[in-house]
């Protein structure tokens, strides 16, 4: 059984994970390297329970029960205590690697192994680890306290048993995990993802419609519908023969791109890179950056009641 975690990074994904793992009564050490990052790891948890709190959604004594569940420390030495290790830092096969070989090392022979990637080889990163069958991906996404889905994913080696254990641990944190059976590049979400990207930037640089159009055809039609159905869902609501039929002639007109557009290569080669440096596909200056995440997040919440509250109604 799972009690102990050892999370080992305390960026913003390990943060949030820290934090979620702790409101659910399990016991967390959060492993960082660099002081400067342990210390904004806590100053963030703080002041979302302080949030949690002016919001009505806890109490003083929840907040004081939730921070004795965290502990910090630079001792690798903690993960020879716990159940579980989620490892979520850099996204780099090399570094996981070297990092995998010393933790699983240091961690029980039982401990279950877990690697927060968004696509990189479940089978290549086990190859460092000892007792390859206890490792596992857990892959959450940003931002992982609004963000329900949870991608479980087996390398070549992974037992079933640490693949069921990890998703269950994912419904016990109330999230809605997926388990993917072959270690593919990208897994599910990012393969969907990048094809939906590389079709939109195409229509961009070949003048079908804008960043906008694009944008606004998601919110309001597609990912509208996608918020609540699947898209092999959506094809059975409105005819196989109805899809069949466009398929065959629109398959050929998509972009088949094997590389980046000019269009991405270049923003990225401009350092536009977005939110973070203020200006990407939009521009984010005077204020517009920290205003798009407060709306993203807002929009975030009230669509993750308006589904709970379905999903409680259809119980």
């Amino acid at each position: 059984m799972i009690k102990d975690i050892a999370l080992a990074g305390a960026g913003t994904m390990g943060t949030s994970m820290a934090l979620i793992f702790a409101e659910k009564g399990y016991h967390v050490t959060v492993v960082y390297r660099h002081e400067a990052t342990g210390i904004k790891s806590k100053e963030q948890i703080y002041t979302a329970l302080e949030t949690k709190i002016a919001e009505g959604q806890l109490d003083q004594k929840d907040k004081d029960a939730i921070l004795k569940k965290l502990t910090y420390t630079k001792d690798l030495g903690s993960f020879a205590a716990c159940d579980l290790v989620v490892e979520s830092i850099a996204e780099d096969l090399t570094i996981k690697s070297v990092y995998w070989k010393q933790i699983s090392d240091l961690a029980r022979e039982d401990a279950i192994l877990a690697t927060n990637t968004s696509g990189l080889s479940i089978t290549k990163l086990a190859t460092a680890v000892s007792h390859p069958e206890r490792f596992v991906g857990m892959h959450w996404f940003n931002p992982p306290h609004l963000i329900p889905l949870i991608e479980v994913i087996k390398g070549e080696k992974t037992s079933e048993a640490t693949a069921k254990q990890v998703y269950d641990l994912s419904l016990s944190l109330g999230k809605k995990p997926i388990m993917v059976h072959k270690d593919a590049k990208g897994f599910i979400a990012n393969r969907l993802q990048l094809a939906v990207l590389r079709e939109a930037i195409h229509i961009v640089e070949n003048g079908i419609g804008s960043f906008k159009d694009v944008d606004d055809c998601m919110k309001y039609g597609l990912g509208f519908r996608y918020a609540c159905l699947g898209p092999f869902e959506v094809t059975d609501l409105g005819g196989l023969d109805v899809f069949h039929n466009v398929a065959k002639y629109l398959y050929a007109d998509l972009s088949a791109d094997q590389q980046p557009q000019p269009l991405f290569n270049k923003l990225v080669a401009e350092s536009k890179l977005g939110v973070k440096s203020q200006e990407g596909f939009y521009d984010y200056h005077k204020g517009k950056d920290k205003e798009a995440i407060k709306n993203r997040d807002a929009k975030f919440m009230a669509q993750s009641k308006l589904l709970a509250s379905f999903e409680k109604g259809n119980d």
